[in-house]
């Protein structure tokens, strides 16, 4: 069948939620991925930030294999070995104390959110406790993600959403002092905005509004569901300065592929929120996906992930700012580690779309806004050959 015809029988079958590019991907290789056609690509997406440890990872690949033929799935009725020594790893990777596996990132949002509003309800009995997110975020699709996005564009035409969600600027600490009520039980923010421009917290805004947090007895609940494991160089963002959240979400890399996320808590979120009754799900936790974060971790120590990470990002960003140089038409390059954005005073759809022709992928983040969220194993080769592409597609 052509790739043509799968597009066609694709458009005739999916619901229209996505505006595809107009090619049908069949397998992957290290950081490159093949059409239908046999077309070969450079992958500068990898998933959205997802396959952290390239495509076709024998090691990953075996580990999923053995799993398959053990046990897929019990429900958490029951325990099963997987889950366990993920949730060890995953402890030790994070220094968080409790683990809640999900099947994604919006849903550890969904867990992060109601965490919160039961250790609050816990002190005071009340019900009408806010929650601060940051304008030009984005947490999510699901209604209560939905309600914390700083996006206007996505939530209105599913309003009404969870009430009592007030908005502040991302880096700007008195924004955040103003919506702060007696109401307040959590602070919410990415580590990194992705979405929403690529735009990393600076150290001066974390610590501040921790200091705030610690003050008033408000969670602070990190989303790092995008810019988590091992992206920036630390396994979590926040690591880097050493700001610890009360409640925190991965997802995305944290299973190389296989649909998992999760929110993670302290001890004393822990102890003081969510019991038996108040939160489940029937696929989260499965040995087949815990497999994944288990293999995952592994490897990320294995095969020195995170070093690589810290010894091409710094490559990738003097590539982009001599590119900046070159065209007037880029003004900003910014980002952390290996989640990058470049800035440009035109729509960079046209600009991806040539880049595609030319075997390269590349997403944006907004209109304006090219986003660099390779796997984490790229080497500098592979951001010369990027680069060289990209270059050929700027007008």
């Amino acid at each position: 069948m052509s790739m043509k015809e799968y597009i066609e029988q694709a458009e005739s079958a999916l619901l229209h939620t996505y505006n595809r590019f107009q090619i049908v991907l069949e397998k992957g290789d290290g950081v490159y991925l093949y059409d239908t056609d046999g077309k070969k690509y450079l992958d500068f997406c990898a998933g959205i930030a997802v396959f952290a440890l390239g495509y076709h990872n024998e090691a990953y690949n075996d580990a999923l294999k053995n799993q398959i033929d053990k046990l897929i799935h019990t429900s958490n009725y029951y325990y099963n070995v997987p889950a366990i020594e993920a949730a060890k790893k995953l402890k030790k990777a994070s220094g968080m104390d409790r683990v809640f596996f999900t099947n994604s990132g919006a849903e550890a949002i969904e867990g992060a959110i109601k965490t919160a509003r039961k250790y609050a309800w816990l002190k005071d009995g009340s019900t009408d406790h806010e929650i601060i997110a940051m304008n030009h975020s984005f947490h999510g699709r699901t209604m209560g993600a939905l309600a914390v996005t700083g996006n206007p564009k996505y939530r209105e035409p599913f309003e009404p959403l969870i009430g009592n969600i007030r908005f502040a600027d991302l880096n700007d600490l008195e924004s955040v002092k103003k919506q702060i009520t007696d109401k307040t039980c959590a602070i919410l923010l990415e580590t990194v905005q992705g979405e929403g421009g690529v735009f990393p917290a600076t150290e001066e805004f974390l610590k501040g509004v921790r200091a705030l947090c610690d003050e008033r007895d408000i969670l602070l609940i990190l989303d790092e569901i995008q810019c988590g494991m091992g992206r920036t160089g630390y396994m979590f963002a926040w690591q880097k300065y050493g700001v610890k959240p009360d409640i925190m979400t991965s997802a995305k890399a944290l299973g190389c592929g296989v649909p998992v996320g999760a929110f993670l808590m302290t001890e004393k979120v822990g102890q003081s929120s969510l019991v038996a009754g108040d939160h489940g799900t029937t696929y989260g936790g499965n040995p087949l996906a815990c497999a994944a974060v288990e293999k995952v971790l592994d490897l990320f120590e294995q095969d020195h992930i995170i070093e690589n990470v810290r010894e091409t990002a710094p490559y990738l960003e003097k590539c982009l700012d001599e590119l900046k140089k070159k065209h007037s038409c880029i003004t900003e390059r910014r980002g952390a580690g290996l989640m990058q954005g470049l800035v440009f005073d035109c729509p960079v759809g046209d600009i991806i779309n040539r880049a595609l022709e030319k075997g390269l992928i590349l997403i944006n983040a907004g209109a304006n806004i090219i986003r660099f969220v390779p796997p984490l194993v790229i080497t500098k080769e592979n951001v010369d050959e990027m680069i060289s592409i990209l270059d050929s597609c700027i007008p």
